[in-house]
């Protein structure tokens, strides 16, 4: 009864901004005859069908229902359109998939792992392998305006908060401040512009990294890794939480058997060529969002911190906020 309590305090407490959003949540009429999955935009959507409707044609003929691709062209895009019944089901990193779940009705019910059983991945901070006079953060730290510098959607996690928060919040370094440019775009693009030296420094991941190594083998030669961050969780899959019991588990039956059952050869070789090459899909909840959301408090706090014209009453009042709040998460992960 207590931790039911304290998850509820969480989301109402991660959500005191966007209190309307919540109302404006469309319930679903029923379950669907169609699912609509989402895929978030870490590539471009060509590469991503190629990825993802032999998935999504494996689905299809194992629920015995229509499984319709959705795209979008941002992470925005894939959560509103769940908030708004559009999307049914979608793959998210992290951040996304948090606000799918605070603010698109969504739940986590699995998540993925790589082709050698191992979960995760990492942020990286990418640069061209020309420039020599850059081989880490402090390299770019000058902030002198000169360099352009490539950041993920806002939505994304390896692509913008881990980086926001271990790149920037903890070294107190207002990127808009230190770069001549800082322009959002998908992993796929600001490695493709890194490579082409569009941009001087990006943030990327290890996923797309691998990925490039397989498809386009130069574009990887040409970029080098100067930062990487801690281990992120696997991806989640969400999908909307009223959404029958029968159909959740006739759609997380099917993920939990994919590769496990059946033709596991050709399941197998249909995750390989998803990202840098999925394996296996694990069961998973919202509480693997727990370090993303407190990755999320903690930037929020050294944000506060270093405001510039706060008081130092207000400054205080909002960081014991933010701190209740830390708090509480920190329960609710010893309690997983």
């Amino acid at each position: 009864m207590i931790r039911k309590m304290l998850s509820t305090a969480i989301v109402a407490a991660t959500a005191l901004a966007s209190t309307s959003v919540f109302a404006d949540v469309k319930p679903l009429e029923g379950d669907p005859t169609e699912l609509n999955f989402g895929i978030i935009s870490t590539e471009s959507t060509a590469n991503l069908k190629e990825q993802w409707l032999p998935f999504m044609e494996d689905m299809e003929e194992a629920l015995g229902m229509k499984v319709n691709a959705f795209f979008a062209p941002d992470y925005a895009g894939i959560i509103e359109a769940m908030r708004f019944g559009k999307v049914h089901l979608a793959w998210f990193g992290n951040k996304s998939g948090m606000e799918a779940v605070d603010r698109a009705g969504g739940e986590v019910f699995v998540q993925t792992s790589k082709a050698d059983g191992s979960q995760g991945y990492y942020s990286h901070i990418i640069t061209h392998v020309d420039n020599k006079d850059i081989n880490s953060l402090e390299d770019i730290f000058s902030c002198d305006k000169t360099l352009n510098f490539g950041i993920g959607d806002p939505n994304s996690t390896s692509g913008f908060l881990v980086p926001s928060y271990y790149v920037f919040a903890k070294n107190n370094v207002d990127p808009k401040k230190c770069f001549k440019t800082v322009r959002n775009a998908n992993h796929e693009t600001n490695l493709m512009a890194t490579a082409n030296k569009q941009v001087h420094v990006a943030a990327n991941n290890s996923e797309q990294l691998s990925r490039t190594k397989l498809k386009a083998p130069q574009a990887a030669e040409n970029v080098k890794v100067i930062w990487t961050s801690p281990l992120i969780p696997s991806d989640p899959i969400v999908y909307r939480e009223d959404l029958s019991k029968e159909m959740k588990s006739r759609i997380k039956g099917f993920f939990l058997a994919y590769g496990r059952y059946g033709d596991t050869e050709s399941a197998k070789a249909v995750l390989g060529g998803i990202s840098d090459g999925l394996g296996f899909f694990m069961e998973s909840n919202n509480t693997q969002l727990y370090p993303i959301r407190q990755l999320a408090l903690f930037k929020d706090k050294l944000k506060v911190k270093s405001a510039q014209g706060a008081s130092e009453d207000v400054k205080k009042e909002k960081v014991a906020l933010i701190d209740k709040k830390l708090s509480e998460l920190d329960i609710l992960v010893e309690n997983q």
